[in-house]
C-alpha cells in the first residue's frame, strides 16, 4: 500500500513538472465537458450502484440524497466547468513589480502549489469540482473520494483522465485512488511528507479532526460550519424571515447553513414569532434560550451552552435575545467557527462594525449565509472553505489554489 502510494504521488510530480499552457488547460476541460455529455447514462447507472450501497449500509436520508446524481446535477457540473473555463488562468500573473535604487527589477509572480491531495466525502459533483479546479490552475491532484461515492467518483475521475490523455496531457495530472480502505488516508496524512504539498480535507467534522491530529502535511479546511444570522434593531421583518429560511433551511446540511440566530432585543418581541414560527412551518425545531422560551408562542426547547456548538446540519436551529450588537459580535466571536456570519440591518455603521470585528472568513450583510460556495462567489467552483487565520480564507477556488515567488532581474549588481 505505501510502495503503490508513494508511485502515484512520484507520478503525480512527474505530471506537475511537466506543465501545461492555459489554451491547452481549457481543451481539457472542454474535452471533459464532452465526455460528460456523452456518458450521462453510463454515470448514472454507476451513481445506482452506489445508492443501493448506502441504502444497504443505512445511511441517513441527506446523506443519501447528497450522493444521488441525475441528469439535472451532471447539468450542473457541466455549467460549473465551463464557469471555470471562462476565469482566467491564475498562474504566471505578475501580482506586484518594482524597481530597487540599485536597478534590481522585481518581480511577484503566480506559481502553482504543486501536488494536492483532496480527501472528501459524499457529493461525487465535487470530483469534478476539484480535478478542474486543480488542473486549471497547474496543481497535480490526488482524489481520494469517500467510499459511499466510489463507483461514480470513479467513472468521473475515469473521464477526466481520458479528457486528458485525448488532449496529450499525462493523466496524472488526475489520479484517483482506487481502493476504499480506510487506511490509506492514514498513510495519505502521516506518511507521505515530501511527496503531497498540500492536503485538502473536505467532509464531516471527523474527517477534518483526523486531518488535525494526524497530517505532516500542511492543510486547510475547516473542523465546523456553526454559521449565525444576527437580526439587528434596524431589521426589515420580511426580509429577515425571507433571509434566515433560506439560511437554514435551503439546504441544512451544507456549512454554510445558519445554525444560530441572534435577535436584537429591542425587537425581539414583535419579531420572534413572526421568525420562528415561520421556520417552524417549514418543519425546523428551534431551541432557544430562557428569552425566547418566554416570549415565542410555538413549541421550543430550552437552549444550553453546547446549543450554541452545536452544528445541527438538519432541520434544527438555536436561538437566542442580545442586548445589542457589541453582544452578538461577542457572542460569535466565542462560539462560531470563523465560518460564515451574516447581519440583517438597515443600518450601515451598524454593518459595517459587525463585518469590521466578526473573526469570520466571511462576512454578510442582509442576505443568506447559504451563499458561502466558491460558485456563488464567482468561482466556478471550490475545493472546499478554509477559515484558518492564514489565507487562502473562505471559498477555496482558482484564485486561491496558487502561491507565488519572487523574480529578480538584474545587470550585474553586487551587494556591498
Amino acid at each position: 500500500m505505501t510502495l503503490n502510494l508513494q508511485k502515484i504521488t512520484k507520478n503525480s510530480r512527474i505530471a506537475f513538472d511537466s506543465k501545461v499552457n492555459t489554451t491547452k488547460k481549457n481543451r481539457v476541460l472542454k474535452k471533459f465537458l464532452s465526455l460528460l455529455n456523452k456518458n450521462k447514462k453510463k454515470i448514472i447507472k454507476q451513481n445506482h450502484k452506489d445508492i443501493k450501497f448506502a441504502k444497504k449500509k443505512k445511511l441517513k436520508e441527506n446523506l443519501i440524497k447528497r450522493l444521488e446524481i441525475d441528469e439535472k446535477k451532471i447539468n450542473n457540473i457541466i455549467k460549473s466547468i465551463n464557469q471555470i473555463i471562462r476565469i482566467k488562468d491564475p498562474t504566471n500573473k505578475i501580482l506586484e513589480k518594482w524597481t530597487r535604487p540599485n536597478g534590481l527589477i522585481l518581480k511577484k509572480v503566480s506559481v502553482p502549489i504543486g501536488v494536492i491531495a483532496v480527501i472528501y466525502e459524499s457529493r461525487p459533483n465535487v470530483t469534478s469540482d476539484i480535478a478542474s479546479l486543480c488542473f486549471k490552475s497547474g496543481n497535480a491532484v490526488i482524489l481520494r473520494g469517500g467510499s459511499e461515492a466510489f463507483n461514480t467518483n470513479k467513472i468521473i475521475s475515469n473521464l477526466f483522465r481520458l479528457s486528458l490523455k485525448n488532449c496529450g496531457v499525462d493523466q496524472n495530472y488526475v489520479q484517483f485512488i482506487n481502493s476504499k480502505n480506510r487506511k490509506i488516508v492514514d498513510k495519505l496524512l502521516s506518511k507521505m511528507k515530501g511527496y503531497i504539498d498540500l492536503i485538502v480535507p473536505r467532509g464531516g467534522k471527523s474527517l477534518v479532526k483526523k486531518v488535525d491530529e494526524l497530517s505532516t502535511v500542511p492543510y486547510i479546511g475547516h473542523l465546523e460550519g456553526i454559521c449565525h444570522t444576527f437580526i439587528d434593531k434596524k431589521a426589515q421583518l420580511k426580509m429577515a424571515i425571507k433571509v434566515l429560511e433560506n439560511a437554514k433551511m435551503r439546504n441544512t446540511s451544507i456549512c454554510g447553513a445558519t445554525e444560530t440566530v441572534l435577535f436584537h432585543e429591542s425587537i425581539a418581541k414583535k419579531f420572534i414569532n413572526p421568525v420562528l414560527k415561520n421556520l417552524q412551518k417549514k418543519g425546523c425545531n428551534i431551541f432557544g434560550d430562557k428569552t425566547i422560551k418566554k416570549l415565542f408562542d410555538g413549541k421550543s426547547n430550552l437552549a444550553n451552552n453546547k446549543s450554541w456548538s452545536t452544528e445541527y446540519l438538519s432541520s434544527n436551529i438555536s436561538a437566542k435575545v442580545v442586548k445589542n450588537l457589541n453582544e452578538a459580535v461577542k457572542h460569535i466571536n466565542q462560539f462560531g467557527t470563523m465560518h460564515t456570519d451574516a447581519i440583517i440591518t438597515d443600518d450601515k455603521k451598524a454593518a459595517d462594525y459587525f463585518l469590521k470585528n466578526i473573526k469570520s472568513s466571511i462576512g454578510i450583510h442582509n442576505s443568506s449565509t447559504q451563499f458561502a460556495d466558491g460558485g456563488e462567489f464567482g468561482f466556478g467552483a471550490e475545493v472546499g472553505i478554509s477559515t484558518n487565520n492564514l489565507p487562502p480564507r473562505g471559498p477555496v477556488g482558482l484564485g486561491q489554489l496558487v502561491s507565488y515567488k519572487y523574480e529578480v532581474y538584474g545587470k550585474g549588481q553586487i551587494r556591498k
